[in-house]
């Protein structure tokens, strides 16, 4: 994305407060706009469906739909927004399963102001962002579960390998489309395979796990 181009920004909290907060966090940065604010789930899905956003920062906790059930439901349409959790809860139940389940990142509502959108301009040019408190217990859930125990182990293949160093950086699809210029339908595929020979369900986790092991 250059630099001149703004990136469209949809809000889904159920804290009146809060998404008044965000609003004016967002409006400090000539990168980001505003363009819609959800109480709850299902008008957040409605909200994104009508808007079509780059971004949907989105709480967890919330009455009625919550966040992963909104979640799934955004990441199973058609709908190409990155969805990033803004949350209080930093559960490793709850790291892990919005990941699982397509998160774009996973960010804590107690970071401070400049550290938010410093993260929020990460996830703007295409890479996945996570508080980096929840890197290490990400790494430790990994650790506990049985899967190669390196990348020479796990039977990528060189492009799958060339892939997987590029997501240990946070790059998108699209970015990593771009970067080794391949159809981001093929992209997808890829990392299809690299997660299922790596026995992980995100691209999230396979990007923890190279770090890991020192494949980046």
């Amino acid at each position: 994305m250059s630099e001149t181009e703004t990136t469209s920004v949809l809000v889904i909290d159920d804290h009146p407060l809060f998404r008044k907060g965000v609003a004016d966090l967002i409006a400090m940065d000539p990168g980001l706009r505003l363009v819609g604010e959800a109480p709850d789930g299902e008008s957040g899905v409605k909200l994104a469906q009508a808007l079509s956003p780059d971004l949907v920062l989105l709480d967890l906790n919330m009455k009625g739909m919550d966040g992963l059930q909104t979640l799934k439901v955004l990441k199973s349409g058609e709908l190409d927004a990155r969805v990033i959790m803004l949350t209080v809860s930093d559960s490793e139940d709850d790291v892990v399963g919005a990941l699982r389940a397509g998160a774009d990142g996973y960010l804590l509502k107690d970071m401070e102001p400049e550290e938010i959108l410093a993260q929020l301009e990460e996830a703007r040019q295409g890479r996945v962002v996570i508080s980096d408190r929840l890197t290490e217990l990400l790494a430790r859930a990994l650790r506990e579960e049985t899967r190669p125990r390196s990348v020479a182990e796990s039977g990528l293949t060189e492009r799958e390998s060339e892939i997987l160093k590029l997501l240990a950086r946070g790059y998108s699809n699209k970015v990593i489309a771009r970067e080794l210029d391949i159809a981001e339908g093929t992209i997808k595929v890829h990392v299809k395979h690299i997660l299922k020979k790596l026995k992980l369900r995100s691209r999230v986790e396979a990007a923890v796990w190279a770090v890991e092991q020192g494949h980046r």
